[in-house]
This record gives structure tokens, C-alpha cells and sequence, in this order.
């Protein structure tokens, strides 16, 4: 459409979406809810648009009840991207888009998080960004679709050794991300090494770097600090930011090592808890 909608009238443009599916449907609010297992009133809020935001989740099982062929959770998309500045909105498209992801990052990062790690992990950052947490963490876990696609990007991540010690939601958290890291690594697409604390890339410490390579052969930087990124487009600025990555990864472990490294420290410092007594 040529005017960008408001996030309200998105939400607004959902209600109506459902209410019209719901109707030729021959349903009441109460049957909807219970196909779906909420509470009509549930229903009428969505309708409404008022109450709490909609989740993903929600409106995949709404798609699924009203037979809509994805169009809500296509609409729910729209919904969350309105909520991020212009210049993150632009990092996830192009995220979609690429062809290889190169992350390097002092956590882990957003592709690969857990749902307990991401929540602790955004929980922590409401401080400063405020917001729905449940809809951070739901669209936090939408992103990740982009590496389980027929044709996924090439990612390559390369984690700082001290991402495998910060205790991000406690022990269990974090050795259940540990094992999904280990997980991931096994896919014909992802690469993950650790660059040990010995061989530190002090121009890289402090956020997350990541470089896109795109279909038409571009390259994007994107530079994420505590509060705020900075996305890089041209082609001399993205070389320098380029640099900075080949050098952590010419120093990080080779793959084989880094997966021994994380095995060990997830066995080390975040043990099995002995099983209950029964």
C-alpha cells in the first residue's frame, strides 16, 4: 500500500481480518477460543485490538482455526517490525535476504538462542528498551526461520570465550544453549568457533559485529552496541568492518576445537543436576 500503516491500525487491520474470518466461518467468539484454547474474551480483545499484543504463536493458531493460509502471522510480522527503529527493520530484511552471516559476538547470538537464554537475555535489557517481553522473545525466536529454510544461509558465528561463562538465566539455561550451539554445529550450513580469551580482537570487544553478503554481491556491516546499532553500507566502510572480522576469525579455534572447548566447559561448569530421589 502506498502509505505505511500505523502499528495501531495493523493491529486494528488484524481484528477486523479475524472478525471477518470468524463470521463466514459461522463461528462465535467462544467456539473460536476453544478450537485455540483461550477465553473469548480473548477473542474480542484481538478483535478489538485492545488488551495485550498478539503473539506469534496466537496468531499461527488462529491462521490454522480460520484456514487463512498464513495471513495473520504475515500481518503479526508487519505488527513487530513497526516496533523496531527504521535501521533494525532494515538489518532483519536484509538478514532474511542473505547468502552468508557472519556473526562475531560476546554472547550468543540472537539465531542462536535458546527460548530460556533469549528471555533472560532480554529480560535483563528492559532496563532501557522497555516493552513487551513475551513479544520480544517470540519475535526474537521468529527470526531464527532463516536457518531452518530448504535454503538456508551459509553461518559462520564466532563466539568470544566469554559468552560460554555468562550465566545468562542460571546454570541450566545456560548448558541447555550450550548443547542447542553444539546442535546447530552439525548442520551442513553452520559454522561456530570460539575465539579464547589469549586471543582477544581488542576492535571487536564491546557489541556484536555481523557482515551480510546479498544475492546482488553487496556486503552490509551491522555494529550493535549496548543501546544502539549501526548499520554500514558503503563498500570502503564495510571493508574495514570486513578486516576486523577475518582477523577473530583467523585467530578463533578451528571448528573441531571449538566444539571440544564448548563441551567442556558446558561439563564443567554446568553439570547434569544429580537426578531426584524418588
Amino acid at each position: 500500500m502506498a502509505k505505511r500503516l500505523e502499528q495501531g491500525s495493523l493491529r486494528e487491520l488484524l481484528g477486523k481480518e479475524v472478525r471477518r474470518r470468524r463470521t463466514e466461518a459461522g463461528l462465535t467468539q467462544q467456539q473460536l477460543g476453544a478450537i485455540i484454547h483461550v477465553v473469548d474474551s480473548r477473542i474480542a480483545q484481538i478483535e478489538t485490538a485492545t488488551g495485550a499484543k498478539v503473539t506469534y504463536d496466537l496468531c499461527a493458531a488462529l491462521d490454522a482455526a480460520l484456514k487463512t493460509g498464513g495471513l495473520l502471522t504475515d500481518l503479526w510480522e508487519h505488527i513487530r517490525r513497526e516496533t523496531y527503529p527504521n535501521y533494525v527493520r532494515r538489518v532483519l530484511d536484509l538478514q532474511q535476504k542473505a547468502l552468508v552471516i557472519h556473526q562475531f559476538s560476546e554472547f550468543v547470538p540472537g539465531l542462536l538462542q535458546t527460548e530460556g537464554y533469549a528471555r533472560a537475555l532480554l529480560k535483563s535489557g528492559l532496563v532501557y528498551s522497555g516493552g513487551d517481553l513475551e513479544e520480544k522473545v517470540s519475535s526474537r525466536l521468529t527470526r531464527q526461520a532463516v536457518l531452518n529454510g530448504p535454503n538456508p544461509p551459509w553461518y559462520w558465528a564466532i563466539l568470544d570465550e566469554v559468552a560460554l561463562y555468562r550465566e545468562f538465566g542460571g546454570r541450566q539455561v545456560v548448558r541447555e544453549q550450550l548443547a542447542h550451539v553444539l546442535d546447530l554445529a552439525g548442520r551442513p550450513s553452520v559454522h561456530i568457533q570460539v575465539l579464547t580469551f589469549d586471543k582477544a580482537e581488542p576492535a571487536a570487544v564491546g557489541g556484536t559485529l555481523t557482515i551480510m553478503e546479498l544475492p546482488d554481491g553487496g556486503r552490509m556491516a551491522y555494529d550493535e552496541g549496548i543501546t544502539s546499532g549501526t548499520l554500514v553500507e558503503g563498500i570502503e566502510d564495510v571493508r574495514k568492518y570486513a578486516r576486523v572480522y577475518d582477523r577473530v576469525q583467523a585467530n578463533a579455534l578451528p571448528q573441531d576445537e571449538s566444539a571440544a572447548l564448548i563441551r567442556k566447559v558446558m561439563e564443567e561448569r554446568y553439570p547434569c543436576p544429580p537426578p531426584e530421589l524418588t
